[in-house]
């Protein structure tokens, strides 16, 4: 993986040498008119760019150079220097000495200025009128180069959006020659369909890894916006980044850039308290907040964390009560990680007074919301005068998922893997009725279980969902799955295996369903459905 400098690195070097192509290009141009003002505009404000950019980075030689180059131009285009033969030679000279420049940071061989090439360069700035004189004595500078092309190119991101459908399909059509291979039994068939299965692996691992970006190309926009915030609502905030060079996919990071900034938001105007209000509580007048991202397996974690005043379990209590979320009788019974879920729903707000950032009806809903498009998961942990903390789990790629296999009915379905929590087998026995719904003590925990076959395929006027009586067999496999802090156990009549899977959207009008988050193609060639466990919780939840 490569670090933060090295891919800052790489950056500069190709938008350099672009410039050092344009340059060459312009000064050409403007030999032939010297009147042109638009070019001129051009040339100096690629030289400023390029004397800004390596001063940023720290090839201070380049930002040197460059600087004298584009006072050269300044005076060219203040009519304060004329663009005769001999000031083009040495602009020329002095732009060559940039491509050198360029060039050697990459390599181990530095570049010797030429100090006859800097005082020329030193006659021509310090030059404030045409002096035949000065110009006589500047000597002309000539390299022998080869011609150079960037290591680094630009592309457009849909067009690598676009390569990655292509090896959806790829995977699509591996697995099915994968089953064949067996189905067949052909020796040759086998080991070409395993030579296949490496070479798409490693094709669709180089697409993702070209799509990769580090995550503190979006951490490092927050110093500015904590230092807004906090100076509109009054605070003073410290914030932390860490992780800044952990790799995701492009598309996932642009999709939750406003759910950062909505996060970092309410961690400022709810969580942070006013200095005085710090001081009295014992704590530092500074607030505390950190950034972090980390890798876990085929996920990355990222993790918002403040020292506020954390999270009042009561008002929320008394918050959904109010608007009807929730029974009074059946609140005061709900653990603190259900709780924290009514602050994902749409219009939940705490806030009582409208500032420029909070109290305007918009609540996590919409970051709840962005997170489920990518398959992602959110879970809140906080502790009432200490601060809360905001986890999210992120997918490093969107376009192939890991998914759980299973069969309803003789159809196979699938779970993304990063809902899934664990699959346990309970005997018929250790599930209990309750109301109009099974639970089932699991690890110490009760959780509500649904028979899938019942609730995907039986009309909800004979929708039985707590009657054991329905149940196949003695014995039940479960899936436990997670989101928004509530668990649900999944009762399947057959479990498969874990597999790599390319999720197609469900054409009309079958796209209307809510339970279904879309379809695959299995190696069999069968059509495999694949739930949407955040669209099966709300109903579920929402029936109950």
């Amino acid at each position: 993986m490569k670090s933060r400098e090295q891919e800052y690195k790489e950056i500069f070097i190709a938008e350099a040498l672009e410039y050092f192509d344009a340059l060459n290009r312009l000064i050409s141009e403007l030999e032939k008119k010297p009147q042109d003002d638009q070019v001129l505009a051009e040339i100096f404000r690629m030289l400023h760019n390029l004397k800004a950019n390596a001063k940023a980075i720290g090839y201070l030689q380049i930002s040197d150079v460059s600087h004298k180059l584009e006072t050269a131009f300044g005076l060219i285009r203040n009519k304060e220097l004329s663009f005769s033969d001999e000031v083009v030679g040495v602009l020329f000279d002095g732009i060559d000495l940039l491509g050198e420049l360029i060039k050697s940071i990459d390599s181990e061989q530095q570049v010797e200025i030429d100090p006859v090439l800097i005082r020329n360069l030193d006659i021509i700035v310090d030059s404030l009128s045409d002096s035949t004189v000065e110009l006589a004595k500047v000597q002309k500078f000539s390299t022998s180069r080869n011609l150079t092309l960037s290591d680094l190119i630009y592309i457009q991101v849909k067009k690598l959006d676009h390569l990655m459908n292509l090896v959806g399909e790829l995977i699509i059509d591996r697995d099915r020659i994968l089953s064949l291979s067996r189905e067949l039994d052909n020796d040759e068939l086998k080991m070409v369909s395993s030579h296949l299965y490496r070479i798409t692996e490693d094709l669709q691992y180089s697409v993702m890894d070209a799509r990769l970006v580090s995550i503190g190309t979006l951490f490092n926009k927050f110093p500015r916006v904590v230092r807004d915030i906090s100076s509109a609502e009054k605070k003073e905030v410290n914030l932390e980044l860490s992780g800044q060079d952990i790799q995701i996919d492009r598309n996932i990071l642009q999709i939750m850039t406003d759910s950062l900034l909505h996060l970092v938001r309410n961690a400022i105007t709810h969580g942070i308290e006013k200095p005085e209000l710090r001081a009295k509580a014992g704590k530092p007048k500074a607030g505390s907040l950190q950034l972090s991202a980390r890798s876990d397996r085929e996920s990355v974690i990222i993790t918002l964390t403040d020292d506020g005043k954390g999270i009042d379990v009561a008002k929320v209590k008394k918050a959904a009560v109010e608007r009807h979320l929730v029974a009074a009788d059946v609140a005061d019974s709900l653990p603190d990680s259900e709780v924290y879920s009514f602050l994902f729903e749409p219009g939940f707000s705490l806030a009582k007074e409208v500032t420029e950032f909070s109290g305007r009806g918009v609540g996590l809903d919409v970051v709840k919301n962005a997170i489920d498009s990518i398959g992602g998961r959110i879970r809140i942990e906080s502790e009432k005068g200490k601060g809360t903390s905001f986890i999210l789990q992120l997918p490093t790629s969107i376009a192939v998922k890991g998914a759980l296999l299973f069969e309803i009915d003789s159809i196979f379905y699938a779970i993304p893997l990063i809902h899934t929590d664990s699959v346990v087998a309970l005997d018929k026995d250790e599930l209990h009725e309750v109301g109009e719904v099974l639970v089932a003590d699991i690890k110490g925990e009760t959780v509500t279980v649904v028979y899938l076959d019942e609730l995907l395929n039986m009309e909800e006027s004979q929708m039985r969902l707590g009657d054991k009586t329905r149940l196949k067999g003695q014995v039940q496999n479960i899936i436990i799955v997670s989101y928004n802090n509530r668990k649900l156990g999944l009762i399947v009549d057959k479990l498969y295996r874990q597999q790599d899977i390319v999720v197609k959207p469900l054409s009309k009008p079958l796209d209307s369903i809510d339970l279904y988050g879309g379809v695959t193609l299995l190696g069999t060639g069968k059509v495999c459905l694949v739930l949407d466990v955040p669209a099966i919780t709300k109903y579920f939840v929402n029936k109950r």
